[in-house]
């Protein structure tokens, strides 16, 4: 077996690995990052309308503080406030990286960055560099990467955490053309592989992004909030966020049976098509699905997508050539005031969507054409989609994971609780790429001896062959049961939860049933093994969530038969509206011998630091107060 020896590994291509790699390399360790594919990943691969990057204040008259975001941070219930405060700290350092890297962030004439308010923040802190702001920096970082050396190892999947005395000393990889396996021989690994993205069907992650977390949850780590998701609705071909100003302009939102037989649904819901009108203006800027926005407010809209798609398995799509509900001409004073007041600003109270669109934002349509579809002409299907996992693998001040020399940066790291502001993923990953590289420099662990890692490496080594030739037969299932195991975990564990249901689901989750046809194809066996994992994790976390907790919160509805049901909707849509005793907690999830088990602990509080500068100066020049 081939054997590649580095101080440190990251793990992922999209803007946390590159930036990971990027600061190890400057802080002198020896580093290389392994990935499925270069132009993989979802920081690469995604966007929005005008995609967000949250940071600290850096224009205008209104005061701002690192503290004053990290309580904005800590405020999205099951935040630790450590984590909180070190992307509130270092937000000001990893953005002027970016905009050095090349990253077209606009300023004013006078140099201040004039950000504007996004979702859950007071402040104003948002800018974009315009709908592809995480593929531009995916790019920059790339670059710096090349010109820095980072040796990029592409089309090999990690598949094992190699330990030594519990603490990292390697990472098991397999060549995906050749299922040929590959050993790292390390002292420190920084996962920067994503969310979860391969788990569900409904999803508006890119295709060739399907995360990795079972490594590190087959590895020991502990995970934490798992169960908050951010779900809203999205095309699925291509996959892409309906948000903005593609709900402003007001689309038909249209489903089809297996017949062909057209219904505009949202008539036979609501009495008056400008109080729907409205509610659809709204998930413009109110795009996530939102339980707080169900029993009053716009997250209906959501909810009859759903019940079109998954209840009375249709297809539903946005038609922007004509008018909702046959109107000719849309009466738009009879709007909410606000949608009103906008669409009169902008000049669009006239016309049919696309043409109310194209006044407002061209580019939304172009976007689409890129992507081989002509919104003109043509239908959008859309669903309710898993867009981004707040939870994920849990981690310390430094991005340390539960297991020594084990770290987890990006959309991995589960630093994010039932709220986020919007683009404060961004800004989360590269702080935490970089506190993990400022750890790993300072107090990274040694490389063990050759004797000790072929020990392990031979060990793990029998193990695997004889699973790749167990799963190798005469038949090929695989890519058939992955599709089963997304199908199901969007039915019954998405923004619509049912404990029942989930239970079934859990019962039944088995990665051993999978085979391949040949070795060139065990990757797709290794895909599904991660997949199947992370589904049992999270539905651990789930169950728990709706026999502890109980109630609702967040980007899902966890059904209740005592709670409240929105009048007109199914039983499957009552719940029971957050209590808010659970905002100062964090669910934990770990497996064991006997499977996932969760459990719940207090957060970690906004340190209180009255540094003195003296003394912080003094510890500085000993440590670089990395401890």
């Amino acid at each position: 077996m081939k054997i590649y020896t580095y101080d440190a590994v990251v793990i992922g291509t999209g803007a946390a690995g590159y930036n990971a790699a990027c600061r190890l390399k400057q802080f002198g360790k020896n580093v290389a990052i392994v990935t499925e594919a270069v132009g993989c990943g979802t920081s690469r691969n995604t966007g929005s309308d005008k995609q967000t990057y949250y940071k600290l204040g850096l224009g205008g008259d209104t005061a701002d503080s690192v503290y004053k975001m990290a309580e904005n941070l800590f405020a999205g219930c099951g935040v630790d406030g450590d984590n909180a405060l070190c992307e509130a700290a270092l937000s000001t350092r990893c953005f002027m990286n970016l905009c050095e890297l090349g990253v077209e962030f606009p300023v004013n004439r006078y140099g201040e960055y004039v950000g504007y308010k996004t979702d859950h923040d007071p402040y104003a802190r948002a800018t974009s560099a315009g709908p592809l702001t995480s593929k531009f920096m995916t790019e920059a970082l790339q670059k710096n990467a090349q010109n820095l050396g980072v040796e990029i190892y592409s089309g090999y999947l990690a598949i094992k955490v190699l330990k030594y005395k519990d603490v990292v000393c390697g990472l098991l990889c397999i060549e995906k053309k050749n299922g040929i396996l590959v050993a790292f021989k390390c002292a420190d690994i920084v996962m920067c592989t994503g969310g979860p993205a391969g788990i569900y069907a409904d999803s508006v992650y890119p295709e060739c992004h399907t995360g990795t977390t079972s490594l590190a949850l087959l590895a020991g780590a502990k995970a934490q909030n798992l169960t908050e998701w951010q779900y809203g609705l999205a095309s699925i071909n291509p996959r892409w966020n309906v948000s903005g100003t593609y709900m402003q302009v007001l689309p038909r939102f249209v489903s089809v049976d297996k017949d062909g037989n057209e219904y505009e649904f949202l008539a036979d819901y609501f009495e008056d098509i400008y109080e729907a009108l409205s509610l659809v203006f709204l998930k413009g800027y109110q795009w996530p699905f939102d339980s707080k926005k169900i029993l009053e407010g716009s997250s209906v809209i959501d909810l009859l997508v759903y019940r079109e798609c998954v209840l009375k398995n249709r297809r539903v799509y946005l038609d922007f050539t004509k008018n909702p509900f046959g109107l000719e001409d849309i009466e738009y004073n009879k709007l909410s005031k606000e949608a009103f007041d906008y669409l009169n600003k902008a000049e669009a109270l006239f016309g049919t969507p696309i043409e109310r669109l194209q006044k407002m934002n061209t580019p939304a349509i172009e976007l689409y054409k890129g992507k081989g579809l002509d919104i003109t002409k043509e239908y959008l299907e859309i669903a309710l989609c898993a867009q981004h996992n707040n939870g994920g693998i849990a981690v310390d001040m430094w991005w340390q994971t539960s297991v020594k020399g084990l770290f987890c940066a990006g959309e991995c790291a589960g630093t994010h609780g039932v709220t986020r502001p919007g683009g404060s993923a961004l800004n989360a990953g590269q702080v935490g790429s970089l506190r993990a590289a400022q750890y790993i420099a300072q107090n990274g662990n040694e490389i063990i001896s050759q004797e000790d890692f072929q020990i392990v490496l031979s060990c793990v080594e029998e193990e695997t062959q004889k699973e790749i030739k167990a799963v190798i037969g005469n038949t090929d299932n695989v890519e058939e049961l992955i599709l089963s195991a997304q199908r199901n975990m969007s039915d019954c564990a998405g923004a619509i939860r049912n404990k029942a249901k989930m239970t079934d689901m859990l019962v039944g989750a088995d990665y051993k049933n999978a085979t391949v046809s040949d070795r060139s194809r065990v990757y797709l066996y290794y895909k599904y093994k991660d997949i199947v994992t992370t589904q049992k994790a999270l539905l651990n976390a789930m169950i728990n969530y709706a026999q502890t907790v109980k109630d609702t919160r967040g980007s899902s509805l966890c059904f209740d038969e005592n709670g409240n049901l929105r009048n007109g909707l199914e039983e499957v849509f009552r719940f029971t509206e957050e209590s808010g005793a659970s905002r100062l907690k964090v669910q934990e999830t770990v497996i064991t011998k006997n499977g996932f088990t969760s459990s719940w602990r207090n957060v970690r509080p906004i340190p209180q630091n009255d540094d003195f500068f003296e003394n912080i100066w003094r510890s500085y020049r000993d440590n670089k107060n990395v401890y």
